[in-house]
């Protein structure tokens, strides 16, 4: 089997959120002095790229992905000429760095938005997606059809201006471009897109990108919630009529000329419609995030929609990332963290009892399998969920707050109220976003070591136990098993970065155990096992061979051959 070795499959990429990973002026708020602060210990780490979430200026209603100037940096996190710096120290270093392309709609600050809706003959009118009201019977005016907003209510957002509607699938201040108009698309290309390249960065991780082309009747969505007037519109704003199209224009306008490297954000796609993306001959991008695993017991259209999973979910989840390639000329990505998603360790491990073992047994599962391997700041170091105790105040995330809103408007009267806004809690405190964007704990240190005062929001109540310093200086830790791990999974990158996938005890609930094999006959097989219990269980080989542990997450005066203990795996090499 001949492998296609490209920088972009070989790599490990570690995403950085700027505002959360570290203030370099005493501001409260991260920034990308910070970020160059700590490049020599993301090179340690063992990666190759930083995906470097939103750092352009921005209102922050949604923490970046409203941008306002794409030519810009939000001055909260620095200048140009501090952008300038990370992207030469990371190259300096032999990192590469790619940023976040959010162009399926901007801030309403932003000055092409604010022309557009200045008057209804405005040269940029049609850049954004405007709409008559609608009037019902009573005659009050409604939004021009039923779309819900990702993040509660109406898609739409009246403006008194020009006594229209403009589109906005997630947040108020959040206005969709109109793709359909060519002159917006080229400015789009110009001001996000080559800017930025012409400045040395290596890529992009594409926002939302299945969303730019709509259905053009904008027609009512199908009810889904039968008891919400505004309902989920999937089916009329994702996977549109063109967007092949536009993906096609993009790469062959802009992408195509530069070396570099895209990965699209598509969530929940069947394998027909996910591969028109990603399938080599396609040129549309390189590789998309398939959310099975990460959204694991969450509805898809209501994540605070949550029923429990169980392993075998689990590996189900797993063997669809793993099978999505099968086939194909397409390739895929390894995730278990990122900044929408609430910390592995809490989700899938156990963050009580056995924190350091799960944490590392999460690291084994994600650094063994196939694709390119994303790692989520802190991630490294087994950062938690922030405490149960944590009331709905204290949290930031505007889809977290309004969804609790819209939550208590409709439930707030009814006699079982306080126990279905418990329930809620009891969600919010496992799935929020919030979970993710917690400050980077550096240190035992006031604020973990993150500022040198109050932050932005708050630190997990957990760092003086889990932190980096602490971690650099013990060998047995999660940060130092990382490292390993990364090391190994470029030692073996045939078995474990471009191998096959083979699940060998689907029925097991307490054990996950899979090969990989790199297609050679000469070369030898992966065989990884992998407590997901807190109990102890007998270990016997699936299949025969020689078999050569190259790395566990218990110590040496711990192992037991015959048995494994909660949350402990194994790596062993197999002649």
């Amino acid at each position: 089997m001949t492998i296609d070795y490209t920088w972009w499959k070989d790599a490990s990429i570690y995403q950085i959120w700027p505002a959360s990973y570290k203030d370099s002026n005493g501001d409260g708020i991260g920034d990308i002095p910070g970020i160059i602060s700590e490049l020599d210990y993301i090179k340690d780490l063992g990666v190759d790229i930083i995906w470097l979430s939103p750092m352009y200026k921005s209102p922050m209603e949604d923490m970046g992905y409203d941008i306002s100037d794409y030519e810009d940096i939000n001055p909260d996190f620095g200048t140009l000429q501090d952008m300038q710096d990370l992207i030469d120290g990371c190259h300096t270093r032999g990192l590469k760095i790619i940023c976040d392309l959010v162009v399926n709609h901007t801030s309403s600050e932003h000055e092409w938005f604010k022309e557009s809706r200045s008057s209804l003959d405005s040269p940029k009118r049609d850049w954004y997606i405007w709409k008559k009201p609608k009037y019902d019977a009573e005659g009050n005016r409604q939004p021009p059809n039923n779309w819900m907003s990702y993040f509660s209510g109406s898609a739409w957002e009246y403006d008194e201006t020009t006594g229209e509607y403009y589109l906005r699938l997630f947040a108020k201040g959040q206005p969709d471009l109109n793709w359909e108009n060519e002159e917006c698309r080229k400015a789009i290309y110009d001001s996000a897109l080559k800017f930025w390249l012409d400045r040395g960065v290596d890529g992009f991780r594409i926002d939302v990108a299945g969303f730019y082309s709509k259905d053009q009747s904008f027609g009512d969505a199908p009810i889904f919630f039968k008891d919400q007037i505004y309902q989920p519109s999937k089916s009329l704003t994702s996977n549109g009529p063109r967007i092949h199209e536009f993906h096609k224009e993009m790469t062959r306008e802009v992408i195509s000329k530069y070396d570099v490297m895209t990965v699209g954000e598509m969530c929940h796609w069947n394998k027909e419609e996910a591969l028109k993306y990603v399938g080599a001959s396609r040129k549309e991008m390189n590789m998309m995030f398939i959310f099975d695993l990460v959204e694991l017991g969450c509805e898809n259209s209501d994540r605070f929609l949550y029923s429990h999973w169980n392993l075998l979910d689990f590996k189900n989840a797993v063997q669809n990332q793993s099978d999505f390639i099968k086939g194909s000329d397409a390739w895929s990505t390894v995730f278990i963290e990122n900044h929408d998603q609430p910390r592995c360790v809490t989700r899938f491990g156990n963050d009580k009892k056995h924190h350091a073992a799960s944490a590392k047994l999460l690291a084994m599962l994600q650094t063994t399998l196939t694709g390119t391997l994303f790692i989520y700041q802190g991630q490294e170091i087994g950062m938690t969920n922030l405490p149960k105790s944590w009331s709905i105040e204290e949290y930031k995330d505007v889809y977290t707050t309004n969804y609790y809103k819209e939550f208590v408007k409709k439930y707030e009267n009814e006699p079982d109220f306080e126990d279905k806004k418990s329930k809620l809690m009891d969600v919010i405190n496992l799935v929020a976003r919030d979970h993710s964007r917690s400050p980077v704990q550096w240190s035992a240190a006031r604020y973990g070591g993150f500022s040198t005062v109050e932050p932005w929001t708050q630190v997990n109540d957990n760092y003086p136990e889990i932190n980096v310093k602490l971690q650099q200086h013990n060998p047995d830790s999660v940060l130092r098993f990382y490292q390993q791990s990364l090391k190994l999974r470029k030692q073996y990158k045939d078995l474990f970065i471009y191998g096959s996938f083979e699940i060998l005890d689907y029925d097991n609930e307490k054990v996950f155990t899979y090969v990989k094999e790199s297609g050679s006959d000469v070369l030898p097989k992966a065989y990884v096992v992998l407590n997901f219990s807190g109990d102890k269980v007998e270990f016997t080989p699936l299949i025969k061979g020689d078999f050569k542990l190259v790395s566990s997450n218990v110590m040496e005066s711990e192992f037991e051959q015959s048995s494994l203990s909660p949350f402990e795996g194994r790596i062993y090499i197999v002649e």
